[in-house]
């Protein structure tokens, strides 16, 4: 068997390794075109900071070690120019030399990856703009930064966008983040991302949501960046993090079938078009694991996995990909914002049944010390109450929870299953009944009619003279510090003495800080012949969904 893989990094240095592990006997070629066979892209932010002092540390593995431990042909600076799917050959350029040569392979495994979105601007090639996808990006950036750079310009909030803007703070540069959509992350829903925002605010980063950079202009002081709306930002250097397309023209000339958004189709063994060849990672086209539609999602994990799968395919194991659900992290200044599977405004684009809940509980125990609160977020189907997705956002812990979320996700749990997870307790750790436990009582109580609930935007989507009449249970402190413009208060404490001051005849919304009293209050109202719902994650909800914490 000669098996040649285009690409290393993630997917193909996977595949030639695990390739090996499966045969001694085969022939394996890695042919990358850049001057490293596989480094830690997602650590590149953390370079340019400092947080990552040693570059070495990027480097995930050698050439010299690829050949004495795995016996590999990694051959570098190498550009494969064309596939020959007749005479099953590649033709290979040389970067260095210059010399143009034939390969002959029997598998094939693409890995070229995907590039960053770089628009035809004007001044778009001007000195100072950069794009970050390699060692070699990272390291232009760094240069830059460290002769005199003073303000910088990032245009795109997507991870990159913000995990860059965070290691721009570390060096004291002024930065600006430009963004298209009217919220920063936009794989979350927009609430979700409110906590990151405000953060972004107090550590003094200007945020410019719903504007787009038209034009660069080149300065004797740099450049300016000229946005749709008319504004002028200043900088000596421009992040473009708008975003990735796949590195599809290979696959393309060959005649490989590429799906609508660029992504090269594959089945479920990764096999594309032609048998005899195989893709993996940011290139090609996946199944959406919770929503079976063809998606592309670019992440590092599923790259590793699809690489092993190729190469199992490949030696004559059943391996199969089950699809990418999109489990995601990001930190910024000591917030967390993660989520797995569909978000919900994925799950309308797609016309999806399905309920939510929000939740706002510590990460352990509130009597420890050091207690940090976060929202939940989780979505699940409205019949059966199958999980479809989750977010959070928040201290410490919001990792540990969209994980336990994402695994519940692959095996096809419900938030019923939530209920009864039985998860590590220790009051350093945890809390006896669990932020994951928690979500499942409150999914799980409305699909069994127990909780009725309304969200922040049902409620808001009411006329203000349709609105359910509302009903704020918390105690007069808290209401006079703030409280949803048209609220009546009763503290829970004093509800059932006071049922009579509320109307038989309309629908009320009872609210706390968190929900908790306000499902008290639901449950006291149902039982004495009240039409109620509590407003789901209660003021807090409130508060995120209207850009006001």
């Amino acid at each position: 068997m000669k098996l040649v893989i285009i690409g290393g990094v993630a997917g193909g240095a996977s595949a030639a390794a695990r390739a090996r592990r499966l045969s001694e006997d085969a022939e394996i070629v890695l042919i990358e075109r850049g001057p490293e066979v596989s480094f830690a892209n997602c650590g590149l932010p953390y370079h340019i900071g400092g947080k990552i002092e040693k570059r070495s540390k990027l480097l995930l593995v050698s050439p010299e070690r690829m050949k004495s431990r795995f016996n590999l042909d990694v051959r570098l600076r190498s550009s494969v120019e064309s596939i020959d799917r007749e005479k099953k050959t590649v033709l290979i350029h040389d970067l260095d030399s210059g010399r143009k040569y034939e390969e002959s392979y029997e598998k094939l495994i693409l890995a070229p990856g995907a590039a960053p979105l770089r628009p035809p601007l004007n001044g778009i090639d001007s000195p100072g703009i950069y794009t970050l996808r390699n060692l070699q990006d990272m390291d232009r950036i760094k240069s830059a930064l460290d002769h005199g750079v003073r303000e910088a310009v990032v245009v795109g909030a997507g991870y990159i966008g913000i995990e860059l803007a965070e290691n721009l703070l570390q060096r004291g540069i002024k930065t600006t983040i430009v963004e298209l959509q009217d919220q920063i992350l936009p794989p979350f829903d927009r609430e979700i991302t409110t906590p990151i925002l405000k953060k972004l605010h107090s550590e003094g980063v200007e945020v410019i949501l719903g504007d787009s950079a038209e034009s660069f202009e080149q300065t004797e002081d740099g450049l300016i960046v000229h946005l749709q709306s008319g504004r002028q930002l200043p900088a000596q250097l421009v992040s473009l993090s708008i975003g990735v397309r796949p590195e599809n023209q290979l696959a393309k000339d060959a005649g490989l079938k590429v799906g609508q958004r660029g992504g090269i189709c594959v089945d479920e063994s990764l096999q594309t078009s032609d048998p005899n060849i195989y893709a993996v990672g940011d290139a090609i086209q996946v199944k959406d694991f919770v929503l079976d539609i063809p998606t592309q999602i670019p992440l590092a994990g599923p790259a590793n996995r699809q690489g092993r799968i190729a190469a199992d395919h490949v030696f004559g194991r059943s391996s199969t990909y089950r699809g990418t659900q999109g489990t995601a992290i990001l930190g910024f200044q000591g917030l967390t914002a993660a989520m797995t599977g569909p978000s919900e405004k994925v799950l309308q684009r797609e016309d999806r049944a399905y309920r939510k809940v929000y939740v706002h509980p510590n990460n352990h125990a509130g009597y420890y010390p050091g207690a940090e609160s976060m929202t939940l977020k989780v979505l699940f189907d409205s019949e059966s109450g199958k999980l479809l997705g989750a977010q959070a956002v928040g201290g410490q812990g919001v990792d540990k929870r969209i994980d336990v979320l994402a695994v519940a996700i692959q095996a096809g749990m419900t938030v019923y299953d939530l209920e009864e997870m039985e998860l590590a307790y220790a009051p350093q750790f945890g809390s006896a009944k669990d932020p994951i436990n928690m979500a499942g009582f409150v999914a799980a109580g409305l699909l069994r009619g127990d909780h009725p609930q309304i969200d922040v935007a049902a409620w808001s989507a009411f006329s203000e003279d349709k609105r359910p009449w509302l009903l704020d249970v918390r105690t007069p402190e808290e209401f006079s510090a703030g409280h949803i413009p048209g609220a009546v208060n009763i503290p829970i404490d004093e509800l059932r003495p006071r049922l009579e001051e509320l109307p038989q005849d309309q629908e009320i919304v009872t609210y706390c800080k968190v929900g908790q009293r306000g499902y008290l209050a639901t449950r006291i109202l149902m039982q004495s012949g009240f039409s109620v719902r509590n407003l789901s994650g209660g003021y807090t909800s409130y508060l995120q969904w209207t850009g006001e914490i």
